[in-house]
């Protein structure tokens, strides 16, 4: 199948090109940041620089390559955890404002969606908006993926953090290139296993 993915350079996304080329998808990738068009394009995807903010970028992008599926995996995080507090509000509009603009541009051109989420507890305004983009996905169909806390490289922590809500970043990436064919619904991925709530 033809696959947008957005977040194409993310910790996520970068593992899920040659895991779904394998599968034998085409993937475009689409990324925020001009410098990283070039790396998604040496790993075989198409590379297209958008951001998920502007509805008629994102519109158009899809609208010309038509996918059976758009994968929603951006985030804004930064690189330290530390510094976390100072983007909730930006991660907010990426799962709020980005979710509408992907919904949309996939339903106009009846293509399913997979969303990324989390599966596990957020300060209330961070919840507000996984809330918002679970109900919005999932109005539509969708498949939400609720992650456990990532670990491994790229991530904030090398090792496992202590408790059950946790998934090596790499487990996570293959868990997703295999559920993509799934139904929709919600799906949890831990290192303890996939589940559907």
């Amino acid at each position: 199948m033809r696959i947008v993915l957005a977040g194409a350079s993310g910790v996520i996304g970068s593992r899920l090109i040659p895991l779904l080329q394998d599968g034998g998808h085409e993937v475009i990738g689409l990324t925020r940041t001009a410098a990283h068009v070039d790396g998604i394009n040496a790993a075989g995807a198409t590379g297209i620089q958008v951001d998920i903010l502007d509805a008629d970028a994102v519109r158009a992008v899809v609208s010309k390559h038509r996918p059976d599926l758009v994968m929603h995996q951006v985030t804004d995080l930064p690189d330290s955890k530390l510094a976390l507090l100072f983007k909730v509000r930006a991660l907010g509009r990426i799962r709020t404002i980005g979710t509408d603009n992907l919904v949309a541009a996939a339903t106009a051109v009846d293509a399913r969606v997979v969303a990324q989420s989390v599966a596990f507890s957020l300060p209330r305004q961070a919840q507000r908006a996984i809330d918002y983009l679970e109900a919005a996905v999932l109005g539509v169909h969708g498949q939400v993926v609720r992650y456990g806390q990532f670990y491994g490289p790229g991530t904030w922590a090398e090792r496992a953090p202590s408790g059950p809500d946790v998934v090596h970043v790499d487990a996570a990436a293959q868990a997703t290139a295999r559920l993509i064919d799934e139904p929709g619904g919600v799906v949890e991925v831990r290192d303890s296993g996939i589940t559907r709530p």
